[in-house]
């Protein structure tokens, strides 16, 4: 049998990791799955030369962290071909949102056609 305190920590480390995960899940779903904000200013991607060279072409998923104020904060590449993934990024900074009481997370696909 274990002594007491080995036995404490044995139970407490998934104890409390289960609970920082609950936690952490809670804060940060609702407050991003009831606030889809619309997007007031953008502009088109420029097609990279490389990709039209290379006939690249596809759909780039993108998480933008968008302040209260509607400014691109983050924006991480979720998808997609690197060299269309980093036109897509660029561009996004430049896009902004309608303002909002908080920062939320917002998805962005864009999609890059070689015949468009």
């Amino acid at each position: 049998m274990l002594p007491h305190s080995r036995r404490s920590r044995f139970w407490l480390a998934p104890l409390l990791l289960s609970c920082l995960t609950a936690i952490t899940a809670h804060s940060q779903g609702p407050a991003d799955a009831d606030t889809k904000r619309r997007i007031v200013q953008r502009s088109a991607p420029a097609y990279p030369a490389l990709a039209r060279s290379m006939a690249l072409q596809g759909v780039v998923r993108l998480e933008v962290v968008v302040a209260p104020e509607g400014t691109v904060k983050t924006v991480a590449i979720r998808g997609g071909h690197p060299v269309l993934a980093q036109a897509a990024a660029n561009t996004v900074r430049q896009w902004r949102w309608e303002r909002a009481p908080h920062e939320t997370t917002e998805p962005v696909e864009i999609k890059f056609d070689r015949t468009e």
